[in-house]
This record gives C-alpha cells, structure tokens and sequence, in this order.
C-alpha cells in the first residue's frame, strides 16, 4: 500500500478513546453490551434534538433499516439524487421499490429540490435526501413538498454531523435520519451508523431489525427476519470521545475549508465549494473540486500528478444512473442528469481530514498551484 505524504484522510483520536476503552476491557464488555452503548444512543440523540437513536453496525445498515421500517412496498416509487453513494438506492431496491432519480444542484451539489415535485406519480411514498459534502439540501422546500403530498423522508445526515440547518440540527428532520461513524466522519467509531428518530414506532422496529428480532417472550422463536447489525460497546466507547470533541472538529473543519478557499481560490480552471448559503455555512466534510470544461488539465492528469507530489486524492460519487451495476439489472434506461454527470467527471476531493496539519495543506496549496501554473 503506498504511503502518501499527505493522506486523503486521518482520523483525530487524541481525547478520551483510550481511556474508554480500557474501561471497556477492564469491565469485559467488548461486544454489544455494555453501559457505553446506551449512553452513546442518548447522548447521540441530545446532540441532534431527537427522541431517540438507535446504534447500528455501519450507514449502509442504518440506511437499511430506517427504510424498512417505513412499510415501503414493492413497485411504490422513492424519490432520491443520483449523485450519491450507492447505499442510498440499496435498501430500495432490495424492498422491491422502484428508485427515481433527481439532478444535483450545480453550485451546492446536494439533490435540486427544484425538480423533485415533478418526479412525484400516485406511487410516491418517500424521499431519501442525503447532504453532500458539508452543504445541506434546501429542507424547508424539501419537506413542504413532502407534507403536500403526504410522502415519508428519510434524512442521511452521515457526512454532516454537526451541521445546522437554519440553525436546527441536520439530522433532525424527517421521519427518521441516519448517520455513518466511518474512520473519515467527524465522530468516527472505525465503522458504526445511527439512526435518529422520534417515532416511538420506528425506532423500536429499528431496534428490533437490528438485533435479528429476537422476541422478549423466547429469545430463539422469530416472527419477523431482521439482521445482526448490532454496535459494539468498545465502538460506542470511542464514539462518546468523539462526541466530547464534536465542536473543536466542526470549528477545525471550517478551519481547513477556509485556507484552501484562501489559497486555491484565484484558479480559475475549478470550482471550489460554497462557504454558505443563506440556510447553512459549509463544514467541508470533505473539500471537493469541479474542473471546469475549459480546464487544459483534467482530473485524471491532476489526481495523477498530485499523486506524484505524495498527495491523496478520491473521485467524487459516480451517479447511481450510470452504475454498470444498476444498468445491468434493468434500472435507470435512458436517464441524463448533465450536472450529476459533470460532477462525477469532474469532481475530486483533496487530503481534509481532521488531522491534517498547516504545513500539509500548505504542501497540497503550492503543489495544485504548481500543476495549474504550467
């Protein structure tokens, strides 16, 4: 595995993980029992202003779980972006649901509530709207057209974690919001998702699918299929670290989006990303560029050459409409997006994680500087 001079992204682990987790396996608790995991749920659950929050393995299983426990049927219709990751549109179409896909927004790259109402048939029942990249999706507009035509939303807020929206927390909207605890999220537990609700009813279906649906009566008898997608004790132990931080993370985030904006902003063959909207402030979960169409250099020859520099690079999300994958089973026929396609063509992200350094973001500055000025 080659070691990067600057990597796309480190983890900040330097509060009180340690010492929770030798609490951990002093105590013995190193599986899904344990008083950390509970404390982790409701101290999640105040953090982001909702009643409840259920711990699970990963996003993806968040993802999964606070879909099923919408009763969304098969052939009923789900309204999501095609510039996303793929555990998106995963619990769709393994329900048997059929997934329609919005374009982004060219200059905030979340999905263009624009154009979601004209999307909507008599067989809508939901909308899965997930943040992109550190803006949030226009909400208010979002859940009006929800409410008019009576369709359930699930929020994933898994890269936003701390971001407000109108000064309300995202992940606070919605039917039910999930989020991912991966190494690169801003409360990493390794691996790890939530899932925040405060309906009573889904959060105790989420509770049940996620621990096979096991009954309280015979623990081994089933009526209902679910998953082992439990969350560890040692997991939740990291994660509350993590969350005692969350403020210095968001500030240091919105620190490291400010020296690129300042440095990389008077090259003019990319965009860089919107420091705000009138709704939100960027928290650069990641910070992303768009080559432009004009641009002599295009992303293959940059990520390539910052490669040589030792700088880490990721493409942005390839769109779900031109996943070979999703085309080979007969979904997504004849769709073009243009901005969601331009951004999957054009669109990487440089090293921002939380621990990375001044002089390393210096470093990747004076390199993208360098490769544009020649």
């Amino acid at each position: 595995m080659k070691k990067y001079k600057v990597p796309v992204n480190e983890p900040y682990l330097f509060g009180n993980e340690k010492k929770y987790l030798l609490k951990c396996l002093k105590d013995g608790y190193i599986s899904s029992s344990g008083k950390f995991v509970k404390k982790f749920e409701e101290k999640f659950a105040k953090r982001v202003n909702r009643k409840f929050a259920i711990s699970v393995s990963n996003g993806t299983a968040a993802l999964q779980l606070a879909f099923e426990a919408l009763n969304i049927k098969k052939k009923e219709e789900v309204i999501l972006p095609s510039f996303t990751i793929i555990s998106c549109v995963l619990p769709v179409i393994r329900s048997g649901a059929i997934p329609v896909l919005v374009d982004s927004d060219p200059n905030t790259w979340n999905m263009d509530v624009s154009k979601i109402e004209k999307k909507i048939t008599s067989r809508t029942r939901a909308i899965i709207a997930p943040h992109i990249y550190g803006l949030p999706i226009d909400m208010d507009p979002l859940l009006k057209i929800a409410q008019k035509y009576k369709l359930k939303v699930i929020e994933d807020a898994a890269e936003v974690l701390g971001l407000k929206y109108k000064n309300k927390e995202c992940g606070s909207f919605g039917d039910v919001s999930t989020f991912s605890f991966y190494a690169n999220k801003h409360d990493t537990t390794g691996e790890g998702g939530m899932i925040v609700t405060n309906n009573s009813q889904i959060a105790e279906k989420c509770k049940s699918l996620r621990n096979l649906c096991f009954n309280n009566k015979k623990r081994f008898v089933h009526y209902d299929l679910g998953w082992n997608y439990r969350f560890t004790n040692m997991q939740a132990a990291v994660g509350i670290a993590q969350l005692e931080k969350l403020n210095q993370f968001i500030l240091k985030k919105r620190k490291i989006g400010k020296i690129y904006n300042k440095g990389l902003s008077k090259i003019k063959a990319f965009n860089i990303p919107l420091e705000r909207k009138k709704y939100a402030q960027n928290i650069y979960w990641v910070y992303g560029i768009v080559i432009k169409k004009n641009s002599t250099i295009s992303l293959d020859i940059l990520m390539r050459k910052l490669k040589k520099y030792g700088v880490d690079t990721r493409n942005f999300f390839w769109p779900l409409h031109k996943q070979p994958i999703l085309k080979k089973m007969g979904f997504f026929k004849n769709i073009k997006l243009p901005v969601a396609e331009h951004l999957s063509k054009n669109g990487l992200y440089i090293p921002s994680g939380l621990a990375i350094s001044l002089s390393q973001q210096k470093f990747v500055i004076n390199k993208i500087k360098k490769i544009f000025s020649n």
